[in-house]
């Protein structure tokens, strides 16, 4: 006699009570709906158990609690043959769309750079191994397309993930890893890799911000941002979206940068949260009160004390989504501008206060084509003049 288990593995799994309940009500005919809304489990649960663990013996599908128990505990046991250990061809299918060779259009391979695998991600500026480099998702959703009539040419992302980074699931080498897109060594949780800014809430939000905002009707809102150079050096950028108006925040390294960090010290990079708080309080409290309503800026930790910022200026701070820049896109053009004077790769440290202030009025005296050909320091001497005759108008008896 068949041995089965009767207790579940937890709540999500179907008992053997339960599998009883459904093998009288589908023998009286009920339907699935019915008997999930009986036992208080989805339709999809119900229509599974019928289609997967069915009783096949009598060259039909009928379904008994008893053999649908012992399937259930059959394809529960573990540990399993992988998938890709027990199916050659699917092994290679899997391994030459991840690893395979680049080919010319003559079809002859390219070797690529030499790249010996060291067990761990490939450092900046290195080269990498060449490949094919199907992803995994590409990988499992490609083969019913390829072999539509073959069920055994089928496998789920997962399962290949898991035969790269788990060496107990076997059949994939390790160093294949370095072919994935991101190369990395280890797998990261997907709760770790999405972890978010605890000084971000939903009510700073870029989704939050005012609608004058996006139609640039009303001028005083800002977009911030830093371009980065060697040696963790730094400049801040902060555009008027309306005038498209420029102006560079000095972020130089502190005292003691280079030297061995302290744990748990402050940055010494020079674009810390205070030193960039600061910086901006600094340049934007020089303009009339009308022209810094808010700023967006992304959810970088250099802004970390915003709320400080805000009291200081009076500026509301938004924040854009994350790996979402083209919600500052205002910004990342000027910061593609400004790499003409600061490219990636150089020490940004070296360039003085006048220096910035120079780049700036340079940027600011470019005429631009959506400001009619304006520049944007004529755009914003435009606007503080027309607010300066409104206000002498206002205060005429």
């Amino acid at each position: 006699m068949r041995s089965i288990s009767l207790a579940p593995l937890s709540a999500r799994f179907l008992s053997f009570a339960e599998r009883e309940e459904i093998a009288v009500m589908h023998a009286a005919q009920r339907n699935v709906r019915d008997i999930a809304c009986q036992l208080g489990r989805a339709p999809s649960t119900v229509s599974r158990e019928l289609r997967r663990n069915a009783a096949t013996r009598g060259g039909q599908l009928q379904y008994r609690a008893i053999a649908a128990q012992w399937h259930a505990d059959r394809r529960a046991r573990r540990p399993k043959v992988a998938k890709l250990a027990a199916n050659q061809r699917l092994h290679d299918y899997v391994q030459e769309r991840l690893a395979g060779a680049v080919k010319r259009p003559s079809g002859t391979p390219v070797a690529g750079p030499t790249v010996r695998w060291v067990g761990r991600r490939h450092g900046p500026r290195k080269d990498r191994r060449w490949s094919t480099a199907w992803s995994p998702e590409q990988i499992a959703e490609r083969l019913p397309i390829e072999h539509p009539d073959d069920g055994s040419m089928r496998i789920s992302h997962e399962a290949i993930y898991q035969a790269l980074y788990v060496q107990g699931r076997g059949a994939l080498r390790r160093e294949l890893s370095a072919c994935l897109r991101i190369g990395r060594a280890l797998r990261v949780p997907r709760a770790r890799s999405r972890r978010g800014k605890n000084f971000v809430s939903d009510e700073i939000m870029i989704s939050e911000r005012p609608a004058e905002v996006a139609d640039r009707a009303v001028a005083g809102h800002w977009e911030g941002d830093l371009i980065l150079g060697l040696n963790r050096s730094a400049i801040g950028t902060l555009v008027e979206r309306t005038t498209r108006f420029t102006m560079l925040l000095h972020l130089p390294p502190m005292t003691g940068h280079g030297q061995p960090r302290v744990k748990n010290g402050p940055p010494l990079a020079g674009h810390g949260a205070e030193a960039v708080r600061d910086a901006i309080a600094a340049s934007i409290t020089i303009l009339p009160e009308h022209l810094r309503r808010s700023l967006t800026w992304d959810q970088g930790a250099e802004m970390a004390k915003h709320a400080e910022l805000r009291i200081a200026t009076g500026l509301q701070i938004f924040f854009c989504d994350p790996r979402s820049p083209w919600q500052r896109g205002t910004n990342e053009n000027t910061n593609g501008l400004l790499r003409q004077y600061f490219p990636k790769g150089t020490d940004l440290s070296r360039h003085a206060r006048d220096d910035l202030d120079a780049v700036a009025a340079a940027l600011n005296g470019r005429p631009r084509k959506t400001l009619g050909w304006k520049t944007p320091a004529e755009a914003l001497n435009e606007l503080l003049s027309t607010q300066s005759t409104t206000a002498r108008v206002a205060s005429t008896p």
